[in-house]
């Protein structure tokens, strides 16, 4: 293995994770489909060198994420400045934890949450390679 190919959401409404992604987070379409025998939306997304492919099921369970629930905790994004991406993601109505510093690495992160609550991570990496 030597890389991320993609991660795989599913979201509770489709237009609204649509939007999110796309429109406040930013990410590039590649591909959308709809699949009619199940329902469902399929789009993928570009993230750097990887994909996240968002899904859209009807009426998805929810997933318990918090406290610390086994399985994937959270997605982390690498940006260069994370002060300009707290803000722009506040000036979208999307709240964000204060920022923190990791201290192994001395690099500045914080939390938000998509739509469905999803865990989210900011990773300031500042140009440099994480």
């Amino acid at each position: 293995m030597h890389a991320i190919h993609h991660i795989a959401i599913i979201g509770s409404d489709y237009a609204r994770s649509r939007h999110f992604y796309v429109d406040i987070l930013g990410f590039a379409v590649l591909n959308e489909v709809y699949r009619a025998e199940r329902d469902s939306w399929k789009c993928d997304l570009a993230v750097g060198g990887a994909q996240i492919e968002l899904f859209s099921f009807p009426n998805p369970p929810p997933r318990p994420s918090r406290p610390e629930a086994c399985g994937l905790r959270h997605l982390a994004f690498a940006v260069s400045d994370l002060d300009a991406e707290v803000a722009r993601l506040e000036s979208h109505g999307v709240a964000c934890e204060p920022v923190r510093v990791d201290e192994y690495t001395d690099r500045r992160f914080t939390f938000f949450a998509d739509p469905d609550g999803l865990p989210l991570e900011l990773y300031e990496d500042q140009g440099r390679a994480i």
